[in-house]
């Protein structure tokens, strides 16, 4: 399926044929669909308390906007308070039945929960409808997978894949039999069995192998990050990292605001790698913005952990900028989710500027007065318009503010390794010359300052 999550993820080194159709102990998306044809989906929820019935739905709306970004029709959706929690099928086996039935009358491809499913639940189900059944971690792990674009990106849904699918592998793979030593697999093949090897086993120790693979070649590329981070630091270049819920309007906030071209669509997860650009902020200092992967309720921890090396540069960063959807009915959800995934990440300490994104769509009274009192400091911006973007770069020069300083300048003409040093590590604004002596006024960084302060010359 072009959309379909194909099972080949569970073992890049390659396989020999899929299993057989007949188990359905875990297929992922492995429906086959001529390419003209587009799947259809039900959506579940179980909520087990009636309080939780708001954020509940709207859960199950976003699930639907997950799903309908892999090109899935969801045909209908069920939200539903059991009476208490089963561990067979999350509720009891009439609302399963009730659920199975009407995934067969509206011909559906896939049951997809937004609760997340244990193994042992995810069998049963599909033994019950005798569909694909899969969970909202797998519908992010299939996004994430059709975006990542970079070596790095690549890696890191590969690992979390693996690690998914790890204790989802029993009764699965027939075909690793004939899988010889030296095959392909990872870390020098090792797929035959050994003497009273049962092939679950062999399946455990493929998938172990894959997974270290991952981690390794992941290290050499963190290493080749922290390098490049370096030679950053070399140039003294404050840094500030964009941040966010998913479909936030990040991508299209780094593209006005640097006048590039990163991709920017209205759909969820737009884009997976980080992306940086240089600007020049009114004082006239340099700073570097890195777009980085939007945040989404209940993402699944393994790929938080997965992607750190991504969102390490919300970590390293000088500030960040919290961009919020202002149109979003759940914008105090969406906030309190990234700060909390900041937080995870052990960078919520550091100056964040709030920027209420989309404010030009926003056109009930009630709700900007809503948004001056729940975000009374963040500054109202379009990404579309432009409305915003000069106060945004005002705040991000005055955060700064304490880094650099405008200084004037007479310098000898001999010393021309002084006229070097500001052209290379600060920002020239004008030269001039008299007599013997260069008159240059220029944005300073600190550390630079010192250095030169016996030519500092006031207006």
């Amino acid at each position: 399926m072009s959309a379909a999550l194909p099972l080949w993820f569970l073992f890049p080194f390659g396989i020999a044929e899929f299993p057989s159709r007949a188990n359905h102990s875990y297929r992922m998306f492995e429906v086959r669909l001529k390419p003209d044809m587009v799947e259809r989906a039900l959506l579940v929820r179980f909520y087990f308390d009636a309080r939780e019935e708001e954020e509940s739905s709207s859960l199950l709306t976003e699930l639907g906007e997950l799903v309908s970004t892999l090109g899935i029709e969801v045909v209908d959706s069920v939200l539903s308070l059991p009476r208490e929690m089963k561990k067979k099928f999350l509720c009891g086996t009439g609302k399963a039945a009730e659920i199975a039935e009407l995934a067969k009358a509206h011909e559906c491809d896939v049951i997809v929960f937004d609760n997340c499913l244990a193994p042992s639940q995810q069998r049963e189900w599909e033994r019950l409808a005798d569909l694909c059944v899969i969970d909202r971690e797998e519908v992010i792990l299939d996004i994430f997978a059709k975006r990542a674009q970079s070596r790095e990106a690549t890696l890191q849904v590969e690992l979390a894949r693996m690690q998914y699918a790890l204790p989802r592998l029993a009764r699965m793979w027939g075909h690793l039999d004939r899988e010889s030593a030296g095959s392909g697999g990872a870390g020098g093949g090792g797929a035959s069995r050994g003497m009273g090897e049962k092939q679950i086993e062999v399946d455990r120790r493929l998938a172990h192998q894959s997974i270290d693979r991952c981690k390794r070649e992941l290290e050499q590329v963190r290493k080749q990050r922290q390098t490049q981070r370096k030679e950053r630091q070399k140039l003294e270049t404050p840094h500030g990292s964009i941040v966010g819920y998913t479909n936030a309007g990040k991508s299209t906030l780094l593209n006005i605001l640097s006048d590039s071209d990163v991709m920017a669509k209205d759909m969820l997860f737009a884009t997976l790698d980080t992306t940086t650009r240089r600007i020049e902020l009114p004082d006239g200092q340099p700073l570097l913005i890195t777009d980085t992967v939007g945040f989404v309720r209940n993402l699944p921890h393994r790929l938080v952990e997965a992607f750190k090396a991504t969102l390490e540069e919300s970590v390293l960063s000088d500030f960040l900028i919290h961009v919020l959807d202002a149109s979003a009915p759940e914008i105090e959800v969406f906030h309190e989710t990234t700060l909390k995934v900041l937080e995870e990440l052990g960078a919520v300490d550091k100056p964040i500027i709030t920027v209420l994104n989309k404010i030009d769509i926003v056109t009930d009274p009630e709700t900007h007065a809503y948004l001056d009192r729940t975000f009374p400091d963040a500054i109202r911006a379009s990404s579309i318009t432009g409305e915003g973007m000069d106060t945004l770069l005002k705040e991000c020069s005055r955060i700064l503010a304490d880094r650099v300083s405008r200084k004037h300048y007479r310098i000898p003409q001999k010393r021309g390794d002084l006229l070097n040093i500001l052209h290379k590590d600060a920002k020239v604004l004008s030269t001039d010359y008299d007599q013997n002596d260069i008159l240059v006024s220029a944005v300073v960084p600190a550390d630079i300052a010192g250095r030169l302060e016996d030519f500092v010359v006031t207006d």
